[in-house]
């Protein structure tokens, strides 16, 4: 019955178009092209590996038309998201996969696409800093967090109750990530729950990366946003640092901001490196 209706709109648009131009009234192109184009979606989104291309990088000084494709990209994403399925998106640094973190089923799947046994933990990502004390028990000052984030770091803090607790089973920590790209940020917004993040598999040597660089993975995804190439160079993913001890810091990963970080860790607020790593 669904189908039958769909038909018979589309019927009907493609005749109020015919009509407009055999009769001389006026039909305003862009809505009907419009509706067309969220016909196509919706229909695609049934299938897996759809590819939805991100008119520019940034959403500073976009035409109302691009604005309006931004637009429906991220609601077709929201959508899939919310519906326990994974996607493929662009980062500040590597392309990722995400899916909902709060959704068990969904970071199982996340796991069973990456190949993996769910013993290597997945970061979260999160829309704005206070985000983060929802999630996270946080043991520096907020100044600290918003000198490193939004960016490309990945800071280890201890998590909350409120997070999925099949998520990271095996660790009381968790890496809350914020990355510098104004659509995962309006990803994160509009979902208004944190994301599961992990990388695309992915070359982490190329000058750039690209989303036909996971093509492989693009048929267990329900959604693949293709933002152009990233990065202009060595790609080595974000700086992870643990933060979990008061007064001190862990770089568990060195990534492509460890100076910047540490600067900010050790010169402004005077942390100390943990021994560990010593």
């Amino acid at each position: 019955m669904k189908a039958c209706s769909l038909w018979l709109l589309m019927v009907f648009f493609s005749f109020i178009r015919s009509a407009s131009t055999r009769f001389g009234f006026h039909v305003h192109s862009y809505t009907v092209n419009r509706w067309f184009k969220s016909v196509s979606m919706c229909k695609e989104l049934k299938t897996r590996g759809v590819r939805l291309t991100l008119p520019a990088q940034s959403s500073v000084d976009l035409s109302s038309q691009q604005q309006q494709e931004w637009t429906e990209i991220l609601r077709a994403t929201v959508t899939a998201l919310k519906d326990g399925q994974v996607v493929a998106v662009p980062t500040d640094t590597i392309y990722g996969l995400a899916c909902v973190a709060q959704d068990s089923a969904a970071v199982r799947r996340v796991y069973d696409i990456k190949g993996r046994n769910g013993d290597k933990p997945l970061a979260i990502c999160v829309g704005e800093i206070q985000d983060i004390y929802r999630f996270c028990s946080v043991s520096v000052k907020e100044e600290l967090l918003r000198d490193l984030l939004p960016g490309p770091v990945t800071l280890v803090l201890e998590r909350s109750s409120t997070l999925n607790g099949d998520l990271n089973p095996f660790t009381k920590l968790i890496g809350v990530r914020i990355p510098d790209h104004p659509f995962m940020r309006r990803l994160c917004q509009m979902c208004g729950e944190p994301l599961a993040l992990t990388s695309a598999n992915v070359s982490t040597q190329a000058s750039t990366v690209a989303a036909s660089e996971f093509e492989d993975l693009w048929p267990s995804l329900a959604i693949v946003v293709d933002g152009g190439p990233i990065g202009d160079k060595s790609r080595l993913g974000s700086t992870v640092v643990d933060l979990s001890v008061c007064g001190r810091y862990r770089i568990i990963r060195p990534g492509c901001a460890l100076s910047a970080t540490v600067q900010v860790l050790e010169g402004k607020y005077g942390l100390l490196e943990d021994p560990v790593n010593q």
